[in-house]
């Protein structure tokens, strides 16, 4: 990308990343087009096979009582009543991914539309029906998502994502960085979650010394 702008390295299925959703819409009203957002998924847990066992469960609840406590953010608890649902993040990545062909501003609006559906809907975003249906909630053809969803370029694509996060040195999620375009460095904005109020005026700031 040229000119300033952020990289969002995110997941789906991240309770973290769905608790700074209000920070993501938060910037996109302040800045709008100004400050574009290209949002990349993270991986968080691609490709789990094993479900969800009774500890893992309690993990991830604690999980989301600390997101709802810092937040606000609704969640279902009903989730946990859940038997034998496996934890695998990376169908929930690729409908992102395949929105994100339609552009940035799809792209984030479908990652907030499945973390919805996930943490405050009960809904399985593991499936790709349910996933189909969110995409066509977005003005995304239904048949043509489920159609580019099991191709390999799809799977390809995401696990791309993947690689350069990893490569970047990005471990937790949410991460958002600040780059200038034109091959300059990106700069860490938050490495977890940070509220609105102390995300917006740092990014003012810079916005201000980049046009300098």
């Amino acid at each position: 990308m040229t000119g300033p702008h952020l990289v969002y390295v995110a997941d789906p299925m991240c309770s973290w990343c769905w608790g700074f959703s209000p920070v993501v819409a938060a910037i996109r009203a302040r800045f709008g087009d100004s400050l574009p957002i290209r949002p990349m998924m993270g991986g968080l847990r691609p490709q789990t096979t094993k479900p969800m066992d009774a500890a893992a469960k309690r993990t991830i609840r604690t999980h989301w009582e600390h997101v709802h406590e810092a937040t606000g953010q609704p969640f279902d608890w009903a989730f946990f009543d859940r038997e034998g649902f496996v934890y695998d993040t990376d169908p929930a990545a690729r409908a992102v991914v395949i929105v994100r062909r339609d552009g940035d501003g799809p792209a984030l609006d479908m990652l907030r539309a499945v973390q919805a559906a996930f943490y405050a809907g009960n809904r399985d975003v593991t499936d790709a029906a349910v996933l189909a249906d969110l995409a066509a909630a977005q003005g995304v053809d239904r048949d043509g998502f489920l159609a580019a969803f099991e191709t390999e370029d799809a799977k390809q694509e995401t696990w791309r994502d993947y690689g350069i996060s990893h490569q970047a040195g990005i471990a937790g999620f949410p991460t958002l960085l600040a780059g200038e375009g034109d091959g300059a460095p990106y700069a860490p904005v938050t490495r977890g979650y940070q509220p609105a109020d102390a995300i917006i005026p740092a990014l003012e700031r810079w916005r201000t010394a980049v046009a300098g």
